[in-house]
């Protein structure tokens, strides 16, 4: 497997917000293998920390694994299949423990997977946690939300400006470890060397509008750390009233993946 630290740079942020008492959401990042990887728990008390903090550490977990010791063979059969797969495995783990355990009952979690490979970016998510993406000037939301306020979008009942200030935020129609089986959306997407990709938690998109997201990205991009620090302040200074996780990635260069030619075909074909 390629090396990519040399290409993707990472910065995190992570915070309860001004309202919560405690954080709920959970992240991961490991540029070595392209990966990063935020959850958005939901649930009782204490019941959404722990489903969120099963994605993350799951996936992170079994994806280094993998990735590490197959090399990119193992994203031969599709690296959106790839990412589809731990999620659900993920999915069937945290709705085992919700079902054997009465103070987890109904847990379960918002979840955003990135993957970069090959020139470009992996992406599966459930939920309302996004992907962004600043290429040049323009910020773009590369994932579309699982809930019902983009059902109403959607559906012309509501503008985005109106959804901005809807009640029903927080209702999503897909999550990760509510049901027996999970129905996890995947894409892949070209990268260029430049591009800045922010995940995140509804606790930064429902307090921080995508234009000032924009701004603050274009503005900072030269310190990744602080534009994810920025990112989170800005949240908790309109309010905070959620969980706030931010996870940045820059792409220095390109990374095509490693291709064995003839020779390594064959040692690995007797070895």
């Amino acid at each position: 497997m390629t090396d990519l630290s040399q290409v993707l740079e990472i910065a995190t942020a992570t915070h309860a917000g001004m309202v919560r008492s405690h954080n709920e959401d959970s992240i991961a990042a490991d540029a070595e293998i392209g990966l990063a990887v935020l959850a958005d728990g939901m649930g009782g008390y204490n019941a959404g920390e722990v489903a969120s903090g099963i994605a993350v550490a799951m996936i992170s977990t079994e994806m280094k694994q993998k990735l590490s010791g197959g090399g990119a063979e193992v994203l031969n059969g599709g690296a959106e299949r790839f990412l589809a797969e731990h999620a659900e495995r993920a999915n069937a783990a945290i709705y085992e423990a919700a079902q054997s355990q009465p103070q987890y009952s109904g847990m379960g979690t918002t979840l955003v997977v990135a993957l970069w490979h090959d020139n470009q970016v992996a992406v599966s998510h459930v939920g309302d946690s996004r992907l962004y993406r600043l290429r040049g000037e323009t910020l773009e939301q590369v994932t579309r939300d699982h809930s019902l306020l983009q059902e109403q979008i959607d559906s012309g009942l509501i503008t985005r400006e109106q959804a901005r200030y809807s009640q029903n935020k927080n209702l999503v129609t897909r999550a990760v470890g509510i049901d027996p089986a999970v129905d996890v959306e995947a894409h892949t997407y070209p990268v260029q060397p430049g591009d800045i990709y922010l995940l995140c938690s509804d606790g930064l998109s429902d307090m921080v509008t995508d234009e000032d997201i924009q701004l603050t990205l274009s503005s900072l991009q030269a310190n990744l750390s602080l534009a994810a620090d920025q990112l989170v302040q800005q949240a908790n200074d309109n309010g905070g009233r959620d969980n706030i996780s931010v996870i940045l990635v820059r792409v220095r260069g390109n990374f095509p993946a490693q291709r064995a030619g003839w020779l390594g075909k064959l040692r690995a074909w007797f070895g």
